[in-house]
């Protein structure tokens, strides 16, 4: 071998080697990006439910708020959860807010259900629960989806050699989304406004 096709290996197997990273480190980036849209996607995803909810909720409080003057703590819970979960800003905000949501939203079709029949038999209400619980079954599914684009997100984070250039780039592990803890627990419907 030549002393200039020497000179050219020396040369040539660093760059290569230098070139092969860089492209590693592209494609990594380029992994990791679209794994974290996919997540931005699917929290929005959500956000929609929730939001689709959120809009159901006056409908059906004023449907039944007439017949339901007694209940004026539960409409009073309601209207303060919406308003919270309105000035949410951030995901974890959003979050504290549906709990509330869930609660108070779960207290008024509870107490439809239980003490007053013949609003759960009227068309219109009758409609509005179904839409309701429909919201919550979606907000279930998407709540689901999100945990696992956080799973898939997450993986790409902590396996070799990603984690490697992942902590480089700023990429962290991402929070499942939970349930407040107080959702272990089943609601109890107290109507009573006389405390």
């Amino acid at each position: 071998m030549s002393r200039n096709t020497r000179r050219w290996l020396w040369i040539g197997i660093p760059v290569v080697i230098v070139l092969m990273l860089i492209f590693s480190v592209i494609g990594t980036y380029n992994s990791l990006a679209k794994s974290k849209q996919n997540v931005d996607a699917q929290w929005s995803q959500v956000e929609n439910v929730m939001q689709r909810r959120y809009d159901l909720i006056p409908n059906l409080v004023n449907a039944v708020k007439g017949s339901m003057k007694q209940e004026q703590k539960v409409f009073g819970e309601i209207a303060e959860a919406r308003k919270s979960y309105g000035n949410a800003t951030t995901a974890s905000d959003k979050l504290k807010a549906d709990a509330k949501i869930n609660s108070s939203v779960g207290t008024l079709i509870n107490a439809i259900g239980e003490n007053y029949p013949q609003l759960k038999s009227n068309d219109n209400v009758n409609s509005l629960m179904t839409q309701l619980e429909g919201s919550e079954n979606r907000i279930s599914v998407e709540r689901r989806r999100y945990n696992e684009s956080i799973q898939t997100y997450n993986n790409s984070i902590v396996t070799f050699p990603k984690n490697m250039v992942a902590g480089m780039l700023g990429y962290h592990k991402m929070d499942y989304y939970k349930a407040d803890s107080k959702a272990q627990n089943a609601p109890k419907v107290d109507l009573d406004t006389g405390k």
